[in-house]
Parts: structure tokens; sequence; C-alpha cells
């Protein structure tokens, strides 16, 4: 079979959306007798029928529906191509996605708004998701830059630290806890906890808190997949938990949730802006890492913590 060329796809496209060669033939200037003869000499090559000719009409086949499904991807990787040549030659312009880990999710819109703000001709995609999620989307290089906790071991990276990131443990603020100094850690192996699902960062954290206790760690009373809920269940009264503290600026200044001043606690992790290593940034992406890395520490939220 010879190979098929974008000018195929663009005839049998244009004979499917007119429903006739006349009709079709005007569409592409070109005659009826031509278009006749490339659908025949196409059909000839690929050895299968691309249309139904009873009827008066023509329709498509199955083989003729696969080559429209067809070449409208690749009409779309056309655009996207485009779309990319272009941001090469503009850095205010072109596309980017970043990826934002969920507890960032309190702090990236501002950020956002600013570079776009800045870049108002840059497209921009966001993903968000647990830690997993986005370890994933850089794994498969469908995010140009990400914003999380730590970058993954197991992924080849590029990673920059943006600003600090605390770890507390909060409470109800009637709780018994609540107004005290100087809790150890083992004390809080009788309370029961609300914590993350396993695959988030903030469960990690947990986790590694609380290994290599003499005493069995928390219970885990109940285990949710977002920030909000577990907050609204510590509000409730249905245990503590281990959080971001720049989740819980707003709780805490309406003194709807209390920190705990535990002994080790916060817990100092950075913010991290991190890529797929190995592809090549485009100048979008470009401009979107660099932004970060020099002015993404000042959209972190402020919020006062127990002195170590």
């Amino acid at each position: 079979m010879r190979r098929m060329t974008l000018k195929h796809l663009e005839t049998v496209v244009a004979v499917a959306e007119s429903g006739t060669i006349v009709a079709a033939a005007e569409l592409l200037n070109v005659t009826a007798a031509a278009l006749t003869s490339r659908i025949k000499l196409l059909e000839d090559d690929v050895g299968v029928a691309l249309f139904d000719r009873t009827g008066g009409r023509l329709r498509l086949t199955s083989a003729g529906q696969e080559v429209v499904t067809i070449a409208m991807r690749v009409d779309l990787l056309l655009a996207e191509l485009k779309a990319t040549l272009t941001a090469h030659k503009d850095k205010n312009a072109g596309r980017v996605t970043i990826g934002v880990a969920s507890t960032a999710k309190y702090f990236a819109p501002r950020l956002i708004a600013s570079f776009a703000r800045g870049h108002p001709r840059v497209e921009i995609a966001v993903t968000v998701g647990n830690r997993a999620t986005i370890v994933a989307a850089l794994r498969e290089q469908t995010v140009d830059v990400a914003l999380m906790g730590f970058p993954p071991a197991d992924v080849p990276v590029v990673a920059e630290i943006f600003g600090p990131h605390p770890q507390v443990i909060i409470a109800p603020p009637d709780h018994s806890m609540a107004k005290r100094v100087g809790i150890d850690k083992t004390e809080l192996c009788h309370e029961a906890f609300i914590v993350r699902e396993a695959g988030s960062g903030t469960r990690n954290n947990f986790d590694a808190f609380f290994a290599g206790l003499v005493l069995p760690p928390p219970r885990v009373h109940i285990e949710i997949g977002s920030n909000e809920t577990v907050k609204q269940a510590v509000m409730a009264g249905l245990g503590l938990t281990l959080i971001s503290a720049h989740t819980i600026e707003a709780e805490v200044a309406e003194g709807r949730l209390a920190i705990l001043d535990v002994i080790g606690m916060p817990i100092m992790r950075q913010w991290y802006v991190v890529r797929p290593q190995g592809r090549e940034q485009s100048p979008a992406g470009r401009s979107m890492w660099q932004f970060i890395v020099a002015d993404g520490r000042g959209f972190l939220p402020k919020i006062a913590l127990p002195v170590k």
C-alpha cells in the first residue's frame, strides 16, 4: 500500500460531510471526475471500500468511518503543532499545563492568576489531584510543570524549592489539648485520627511522623480523600488530623480549628516546582517555571505556627 497522505484524508472527510462527489469536488476545488478517480485509487490501494454507494448518496462504511475518526485526530494534532510553533516564536503566547497537588490548591489559583495577568496570551490548563495523580502526570509527561510537596524518586524530574511547607496537627478549638503547650506525640497515640487516603503526601507525612514509636500509632478513625472534608470532620469532633498548615488559614483565623503545640511540630517540608526531565520546555512553560521559582513563595498562606 502506498503512503496515505493528508490529501487522501481531506478527500474522505469532504465526501463524508457533503454526501456527494459533486459537492465535495466544489469544496476541494477539483473536478468531480478527478475526485471520483482519487477515491477509487485510494480504495483499490487500501483494499477495502470506504463508501457505500447504494441509494444515490455516498455513505461511509465502517472502514471509512475509522478513516474519518483518525482524520479528525490528525486535524487536532496539526492545530496543536501550529500552536507549538507559534509559541516558539513568541514566549508570551502558547499553552502551559500545570499540575497542582490537592494541598496546593489553596494558593495555586492566586499564583496562576498573577501569572495570567502578566501573560494574557498564554493558555493555561490545570490538573488537580493527589500526589499519586501528579506523579503519574509527570511520568507520562502530560504536564509542563507541577506544584507538589516533594519530587518523586522514581520519575526523572527537574525540581526546585520555592517555599516552606509546614505540617501541623489540628483539633477542634474546645479539645482538651487545644490550649496546652509542649504536647508529646506519644500522648496523641490515644487519640482517634482522620487521615487522607493512601498515596497522598499528607498521608505519607502522618505515617512517617508516628513511625518508630514504642506505643502503637494513633487509631485511624476515618480515611477521607479530601482536605475540605477532613477539616469538616475535625470541626465536628470526629478526631484529630495531621495536615498542611497552608490548607487551614481561614479556619484558624476564624477560630474554627486549633493548631496543637506538639513537640517536634511543625514538620517543615518544602514546596517544589517540578517538571519532567528530558522534555523540552516551551517558551510559555519556561516563563511559568521562572515565575514560580522567583515569586511562588509570596503566594503561600501566612499563618502563625507554634515554635518548634
